[in-house]
């Protein structure tokens, strides 16, 4: 399938071209979405927009027995939703973590003052499902299992199928980060059993940051409705009775929902699969070409996700030298996260590039490397 067309703002014939994970260049399409005028929100005009967005949303990433919940803000504010609406007054939460955005699960909990135990990875290994299995068999007061599927940290792929299908097993409930995930590699929730999955519209879905989503099963739905707020503004139990009445609790942010909703209907005639094979070739070609040039991969290769790949540092060269050369010349990639700032670096894959633009940046990588 074509990619659409890369927006490009007037008078500026060379934009940058982003490889960090989000914000991202979008399409002409997306971009031009914003224009489409003023609404108020409390008006049948923005319902229709609101209730098409979830039913793209749903149509994308879980056809059947699911319901899509919108909320304005970051990955993080749906992420924060989903948890502190989803584990019960008495319940436990089980943490998956092995990465920055475990880390940020558990900092929720905490916030919350949700009773949590936390199952520690590592930042370069996958989470072991029969791990997983023998701590909920060892403690049936942890009621809710929360992880990650793609750990921007490094770029790691979690087994969420395997984890899922523990958690099916022992009748907990799943909640999964699937920010960085969705659209960008294979996930079937209703496959494997997702009960939440939180997503964001300005990863791999290609819309524009500020507007996020939370996946959930309607029995899982209709259970947590029960479950008294932690949050005023983050209760997600809220945002799905409005919104069923094709209304909203607080003001949305109605332009970036225009973008969504474009960015939905280009990846629906694109193919989500189709969108996720693209990300795998380009993955693939960037890695041959990187290791060609001398560099060497963080993580072990069957570890990898599609859509980020962690390089160590070459000797004698920092991220901050790094950064500033490649930028001079069109380009933005991304430091490691906390302490891999000063060992590695990272390259996504999610915006809308075209092959000749890989093949600029990897022209400009080797002029940089030493």
């Amino acid at each position: 399938m074509t990619q659409p067309p890369r927006f490009t703002p007037a008078g500026d014939p060379e934009p940058l071209l982003l490889l960090n994970p989000g914000p991202i260049n979008v399409s002409e399409g997306v971009a031009q979405a914003l224009l489409r005028g003023d609404l108020c929100h409390r008006e049948p005009e923005f319902s229709r927009v609101q209730r098409r967005v979830r039913e793209l949303l749903c149509e994308a990433f879980a056809p059947k027995g699911y319901t899509a919940v919108l909320l304005t803000g970051s990955g993080t504010a749906a992420l924060e939703a989903a948890v502190c609406s989803a584990v019960g007054p008495e319940e436990t939460l089980l943490v998956l973590r092995n990465g920055v955005y475990g880390e940020r699960i558990e900092a929720i909990a905490e916030a919350h003052g949700i009773h949590h135990q936390v199952l520690d990875a590592g930042w370069d290994s996958p989470h072991d499902a029969d791990l997983v299995a023998r701590v909920l068999d060892d403690d049936p007061d942890l009621k809710v299992v929360a992880g990650v599927i793609h750990e921007t940290t490094t770029g790691l792929l979690n087994p969420i199928r395997d984890v899922a299908r523990v958690c099916r097993g022992a009748g907990r409930t799943l909640l999964v980060d699937g920010v960085s995930a969705l659209a960008g590699e294979e996930v079937d929730l209703a496959g494997w059993g997702v009960d939440l999955c939180v997503g964001t519209a300005n990863k791999c879905i290609r819309g524009l940051p500020g507007l996020s989503f939370v996946l959930v099963r309607e029995e899982v739905m209709s259970r947590i409705a029960s479950y008294p707020p932690r949050s005023l503004y983050l209760h997600l139990p809220t945002y799905f009775a409005k919104q069923e009445q094709d209304g909203t609790p607080f003001t949305p942010a109605v332009q970036l929902a225009y973008a969504l909703e474009v960015a939905l209907e280009e990846l629906l005639a694109e193919g989500v699969a189709a969108r996720v094979e693209r990300a795998k070739a380009i993955s693939d070609h960037l890695r041959e070409r990187c290791l060609a040039l001398g560099l060497e991969l963080y993580l072990a290769p069957e570890h990898l996700s599609r859509t980020i790949t962690t390089f160590r540092l070459p000797s004698g060269l920092t991220y901050d030298e790094l950064h500033d050369a490649l930028k001079a010349r069109g380009f933005v990639i991304y430091a490691g996260q906390g302490e891999l700032r000063s060992q590695a670096f990272r390259i996504s894959n999610i915006g809308v590039m075209s092959d000749a633009d890989y093949e600029r940046f990897l022209v400009a990588l080797a002029e940089v490397l030493p």
